[in-house]
């Protein structure tokens, strides 16, 4: 077997010593040799040395004498930041795998914020209560065929049919989407009972923006011209619509009375159910075309907390289904 050649790692070579990084961060936290020292159970000489070797090698003072004490030069005060924090990750790194439990599974949750925030915050107490044996990990992100390594969703819900290898697909729901508002909005503008008058209204608009793959793009001119309304025919002394990516900050300010939004139905039909929020007209649009989808490892250790993660998940939207055809 051949091996090929490995040029020369430049970032590896020309890192400075770890161990003379970590004399340098203790004296810098404790701003003490002496303490330093103490903290990592080695003389005050083995300090000063490996200090000073690293101050040869940045070609810069790391420190000034105060009394009994060290302060940080701006060189060194630079230097600290960084190694400050990459000292904490690979800490914490190393704690977590030393510390993963061999007998226990922590069940991975991958889901977009907002449903972690408007949906899945409602409903988690209602699981944990049942299934106390079961630790959750969630993780929200925006961008499903990205993960960082070492994260390996045991359940994921988002708009993929398709989230890698492993995973058994289970469809959800469609979006139904319909304008939303406070009651004490509504109160104050009668006139967004029709759709004209919402046209005018202080729109709150998602954009698209570090969103791809989440939802489709539905804003307010979309769903306008879904009900034959051109949104550019809006009265000239309109507010200036509100545009933002981030769903929660749209929906908390529909809450604090700021303007109308677009709700996605499984995301605020708890508010609407519980009179926060509002319908101030009748119309909504479903999108018959996609689906929102529940993924589920099977390659797992831990099957049947999956299954039980899943099962729970899809009875909650199974009842809201009926409501929603009931009502």
């Amino acid at each position: 077997m051949s091996h090929k050649h490995v040029d020369p790692d430049t970032l590896l070579l020309k890192m400075p010593s770890l161990r003379a990084v970590k004399a340098f961060v203790a004296a810098a936290k404790y701003e003490s040799f002496t303490r330093a020292a103490e903290a990592l159970c080695v003389s005050q000489a083995a300090i000063s040395r490996q200090i000073r070797e690293l101050e040869e090698y940045l070609n810069a003072p790391l420190f000034i004498r105060v009394g009994r004490a060290v302060e940080l030069t701006p060189a060194g005060a630079v230097f600290f930041d960084a190694s400050q924090i990459s000292f904490v990750n690979i800490a914490q790194a190393a704690e977590r795998i030393r510390n993963a439990p061999v007998d226990k599974h922590v069940l991975t949750i991958s889901c977009s914020p907002a449903f972690s925030a408007l949906w899945l915050s409602n409903h988690i107490q209602d699981f944990r209560s049942k299934n106390p044996d079961i630790e959750l990990n969630l993780i929200t992100t925006q961008n499903f065929h990205a993960r960082e390594p070492g994260v390996e969703p045991d359940i994921v819900v988002s708009k993929f049919v398709n989230v890698g290898e492993g995973y058994k697909v289970y469809p959800l729901c469609h979006d139904i989407i319909y304008p939303v508002c406070s009651p004490e909005y509504l109160d104050r503008h009668p006139d967004i009972t029709t759709l004209e008058g919402l046209r005018s209204a202080e729109l709150l608009d998602l954009s698209p923006y570090g969103r791809s793959g989440v939802a489709e793009h539905v804003d307010w001119s979309v769903w306008l011209a879904f009900q034959n309304i051109d949104i550019d025919e809006r009265d000239p002394q309109s507010p200036p619509i509100f545009h933002a990516n981030d769903y929660n900050l749209i929906t908390n300010m529909v809450l604090s009375h700021q303007g109308v939004a677009l709700g996605w139905n499984h995301l605020v039909a708890h508010m609407v159910e519980t009179g926060r929020m509002v319908k101030p007209v009748k119309e909504q649009v479903t999108l018959r075309n996609s689906l929102h989808y529940l993924a589920c490892r099977e390659d797992t250790v831990a099957k049947d907390a999956c299954a039980r993660v899943r099962d729970w998940i899809m009875t909650k939207f199974s009842a809201w289904k009926v409501q929603a055809r009931n009502g």
